[in-house]
């Protein structure tokens, strides 16, 4: 089981789950080697940095930048690269530690 279905399957079953997420596409928000924390919610927000499924791939950390009731939510970068639409989101982020030091948090 690769980390992407192990964090879904955590999402799932307890609501929340934590992933490191490598890369740059989120700097300055996020650093590579973040270790992020996700949780399970009702309904996502723009804004909101989260753990999806876009055109069959895991995104593991990238934001939600518009909504449509019938597409569902729009995901970025923090680039203004745009993965796609999706409705498939497993998590949001809430916190973010790198170093051992809170770099990112979000009610």
């Amino acid at each position: 089981m690769n980390k992407y279905e192990r964090l879904k399957n955590e999402l799932e079953m307890t609501g929340t789950g934590k992933m490191k997420a490598f890369g740059t596409s989120m700097l300055p928000i996020l650093k590579s080697g973040t270790l992020l924390t996700f949780i399970k919610a009702a309904e996502y927000s723009i804004g909101d940095i989260v753990f999806c499924k876009v055109k069959g791939r895991y995104i593991d950390a990238h934001k939600v930048i518009k909504k449509d009731t019938n597409k569902g939510c729009l995901i970025a970068n923090n680039h203004g690269y745009e993965n796609g639409w999706t409705k498939v989101i497993y998590g949001k982020v809430i916190a973010g530690e790198f170093e051992n030091r809170i770099i990112y948090k979000k009610d």
